[in-house]
């Protein structure tokens, strides 16, 4: 058991490039921290300053003896989802990933059109990377996420637009539904 050592607390930050990048299914999967992202990747921009969540819910059955007693506790389901809100509600790649890409169409400078429907989001790659104190990258990767909740969208004076979204994470091959990887950063020369 470790000892308390403050060296070993951290904040999170967002990297400077951008915390959230989305890929399509089906590309290569990042294995550590700091190697850079496949070029398939896109970075999606501003997250709002409340962060990042990761939920983990697992839920369980308890199995009881005759006479009463707690004999097994059994694991029925696990999930787990990450959540955040982009503020960069201009940039169309945010735009196609959270309303889908078949719904975006056109640009800001000739035209958007933004398609509200029914039609399921596509799973994809996802990954977070955020710098923590003392210089470590810190690297989630989910390697099949898919939107399955917007939140309301609120236009306020004085107040950025946000689009909140959960990601719910599935099982890959290996059954993992996140990989989270830490590493000094590299340094620039």
């Amino acid at each position: 058991m470790g000892s308390p050592n403050a060296k070993l607390v951290s904040a999170a930050k967002p990297v400077a490039s951008g915390a959230i990048a989305f890929a399509p299914l089906g590309t290569s999967i990042p294995t550590d921290a700091t190697t850079d992202l496949p070029i398939a990747f896109k970075r999606l921009g501003y997250v709002s300053e409340d962060g990042l969540t990761n939920e983990v819910e697992v839920d369980t059955e308890d199995v009881v003896a005759w006479g009463g007693d707690k004999v097994l506790t059994i694991r029925t389901s696990r999930t787990e989802s990450l959540g955040w809100t982009f503020i960069q509600v201009l940039d169309v790649d945010v735009l196609k990933a959270v309303f889908g890409e078949a719904n975006v169409s056109g640009t800001l400078e000739t035209g958007l059109t933004i398609l509200h429907n029914n039609k399921e989001l596509p799973h994809g790659v996802w990954v977070v990377e955020m710098a923590m104190t003392g210089g470590i990258i810190k690297r989630l990767v989910v390697p099949d996420g898919q939107i399955t909740e917007v939140g309301e969208i609120s236009y306020q004076d004085g107040e950025p637009v946000g689009l909140e979204v959960t990601l719910s994470c599935f099982n890959d091959a290996a059954g993992n539904t996140l990989y989270e990887y830490m590493a000094q950063a590299k340094t620039q020369h």
